[in-house]
């Protein structure tokens, strides 16, 4: 491993833009053909343009999907499915990382996987979103289990649910929402949804189907 990749190392699998990289290659003449060599021979991972991470192979450490995810296209959050599997309130694996955005919605292919981005009404974005930790030291934005949960049902199109046991059902035939992690769901944030105005009768069927097996 030559000196340049071994201090390439040293960034773990936090993503790096193109100058931080260049900084690395400080005495080399032309750093933008050694770092279009690292793409190819697989050490640098493309994420976007100017943007990329380290591989796996090279840093030691699995890539951070999660912070990958709201610096490829920002600002977002990461919620929805993936975020509802994060927290293991649904069972089948969600591979493509989703996210909300007040921006229009996106999806990317990159070598890093799938990242989708669904727009959200600015009113309804920042509720329940939190900044985590994660183990490199870096933050990133991920919804709440109910802001998860919210953002699903509101951006289900032609979601017809009219009762409570019906939001039940939903629940846990078609998302297979698992009723006994249902003390996760923060009720203050649907209700501060429902407040918003939008899809009010869908989210106060969700409060009280959430409230009953709480």
């Amino acid at each position: 491993m030559s000196k340049s990749t071994v201090q390439l190392k040293q960034f773990g699998n936090i993503p790096l833009m193109h100058q931080t990289v260049c900084s690395v290659l400080k005495n080399y003449k032309t750093p933008n053909n050694k770092i279009a060599r690292w793409l190819e021979d697989g050490v640098l991972l493309p994420v976007k343009r100017g943007l990329y991470v380290v591989s796996p192979e090279v840093s030691g450490k699995p890539i951070e999907r999660l912070l990958v995810a709201n610096l490829l296209y920002g600002p977002s959050c990461v919620s929805l499915d993936y975020a509802l599997w994060h927290y293991g309130l649904i069972p089948e694996t969600v591979l493509e990382v989703t996210s909300v955005t007040i921006r229009r919605s996106q999806l990317f292919e990159t070598e890093l996987g799938r990242f989708s981005y669904q727009h959200l009404p600015q009113g309804l974005y920042p509720i329940g979103m939190q900044s985590i930790q994660l183990t490199t030291g870096s933050y990133c934005l991920l919804a709440t289990p109910a802001k998860a949960l919210c953002d699903r049902l509101i951006l289900t199109r032609q979601l017809r649910i009219h009762s409570v046991k019906s939001m039940q059902q939903f629940l846990l035939n078609d998302l297979r929402f698992d009723r006994e992690e249902a003390q996760v769901i923060d009720l203050t944030i649907v209700a501060a949804y429902e407040q918003v105005g939008h899809k009010v009768e869908l989210l106060k069927h969700l409060y009280e189907a959430i409230k009953q097996w709480q």
